[in-house]
This record gives structure tokens, C-alpha cells and sequence, in this order.
């Protein structure tokens, strides 16, 4: 049984870990799972726990918590009416295929390496929130054929790589395919959620040394349920903070963050 200070300690930093999750996931429409991976990543570090699959742990149990909030996303989205049903259909094969592709490199790779593509895709996630402009066209309408048949399941396997639902390149991607961007937003819970199962069960298989306490397979238990109750208490609360402030300077102060996150994750990838 681990020690009850460090179950303690453990509480403490993912009940403030998903707090804040929550509020920047309400206020700025990003995932939670770009600021989940490295905040699970440190708090276990911190912890003591090091092993060379803790990266798979974290990647792990943030799908897990987007189960649940890409799905509760989707609901409400869709009383209003948001979500392109006819641009899911056309992607959910693709992108299941490409997550279920990311749990098998996934698995494989270790932590450090994980840590540094994590890095690298952060900062170009973290350039196109601080310098991509609204105006921004590849095309009319979403592609079909054998472009969605390249990019869809792109889509699923670099999200698993990252841990991270569909709002960090779905948004960006159906936005500069001309779809308004309160359907890209809408529509993009419902890639979080193909994205997300498929790839958590996988992960559920997967033996995972030194992990935290009370991991099933690659997700861990506690982390996966505090995380989920806080998001949904603070999410409504960065809604609300929305709509009383201008979230673009916001997003422009939240994409340099980001970037130094990356960069901290390449600097500790190589060693430095």
C-alpha cells in the first residue's frame, strides 16, 4: 500500500491540476489534454515516479478523461445543433484506424522519446494559436478522397501520440477547410471521442512498469476520477469568464505558455 502522505500529496496537485484543466478548457476552447500530459507528467515526476513509461501513463489516462468530456461535449453541442454529423461520418474510420495505430507506436516508444514528439507538435500547436489568422483558406469545403483518406487518420495518430482529444488539430483543420468555427468546435468533440475510446482500451492492455498506484494498465485511477470532477465544476466557471473578457489576447498569452512547455519538455527529452 503506498505511503498516505504521498496519496495525499498525489490529491492535493491533481485536484489543482484539474481545476485549472477545466477553467483554461471553459475559456479558450482548448483541450484538456494539451495542458494534462506535462501537468501529469510533473506531478508524477515529482512524486518519485520516473519509469520509462510514465509518458504512456499520462497519455493514457488524459484519453481517458476525454471520454467523458468530449462525449458531454458532444451532447450539448448537439442540442444546438453544431456538430457536422456529415463531416464525422466521413472521418470516423480514419481516425479510429490512426488511434488505434498510435496506442501500437505509442506502446512501443520510450518515455523520452514520447516527451520530445510531445514537444515538437506542442510548439507548432502552439505557433498556429499565437500566429494563425481567422482568414486562413486550404479550401472551400472539407477534402474527400484520398486526401481524407491521408489526413483523417493523421488526425487520430498524432492526437494519441499527444494525448489530446480532437480540438488541437481538428479545430485548426476544419477551420482552414472554411467550416465556421462554432461547428469546427462542435464537431471536433465528436473526433475526441472516436479518437479517445478506441485508443484507451488498447491502453487498458498494456503492462506498465512503475506506475503510480492504482494504475489499470497505462491509466491511472485516482488522476482519471479527480480530474474529471473538477474539469466538469470548473469548466462552466471558464465559460463564464468567456464571455466577459476578449479570449484572444488570451490565447495569444496561453500559446507562449504552451510553447515553453514544449520547449521544457524537448529540453528534459535530451538531457539538458
Amino acid at each position: 500500500m503506498p505511503d498516505t502522505m504521498l496519496l495525499i500529496q498525489m490529491l492535493v496537485l491533481l485536484i489543482v491540476i484539474g481545476g485549472i484543466a477545466g477553467v483554461l478548457a471553459g475559456l479558450l476552447g482548448v483541450g484538456g489534454g494539451i495542458v494534462l500530459v506535462p501537468a501529469f507528467f510533473y506531478a508524477f515526476q515529482t512524486l518519485g515516479y520516473d519509469g520509462p513509461q510514465l509518458m504512456q501513463v499520462c497519455l493514457a489516462t488524459s484519453l481517458a478523461t476525454i471520454i467523458v468530456t468530449s462525449v458531454r461535449s458532444v451532447l450539448s453541442h448537439n442540442k444546438k445543433g453544431a456538430v457536422d454529423w456529415d463531416i464525422l461520418r466521413g472521418w470516423v474510420i480514419g481516425i479510429a484506424i490512426g488511434a488505434v495505430l498510435g496506442v501500437l507506436v505509442a506502446s512501443s516508444l520510450r518515455s523520452v522519446v514520447l516527451q520530445g514528439i510531445f514537444g515538437l507538435l506542442a510548439l507548432v500547436i502552439g505557433a498556429y494559436m499565437g500566429l494563425g489568422r481567422a482568414h486562413w483558406r486550404l479550401g472551400q469545403a472539407m477534402p474527400k478522397g484520398i486526401l481524407r483518406a491521408i489526413l483523417s487518420p493523421m488526425v487520430g495518430f498524432l492526437s494519441v501520440l499527444m494525448g489530446i482529444g480532437g480540438g488541437s488539430f481538428g479545430v485548426p483543420l476544419m477551420s482552414l477547410y472554411n467550416t465556421p468555427i462554432h461547428r469546427a468546435v462542435a464537431t471536433a468533440a465528436g473526433f475526441g471521442v472516436i479518437i479517445a475510446v478506441p485508443s484507451v482500451i488498447g491502453f487498458l492492455f498494456l503492462d506498465v512498469a512503475d506506475a503510480p498506484p492504482f494504475t489499470l494498465g497505462a491509466v491511472n485511477g485516482p488522476a482519471f476520477l479527480v480530474v474529471i470532477a473538477m474539469t466538469l465544476l470548473t469548466a462552466p466557471l471558464g465559460v463564464k469568464l468567456a464571455h466577459s473578457m476578449d479570449p484572444k489576447p488570451l490565447k495569444r498569452v496561453f500559446a507562449v505558455f504552451l510553447a515553453l512547455v514544449a520547449l521544457n519538455m524537448l529540453r528534459k527529452a535530451l538531457g539538458w
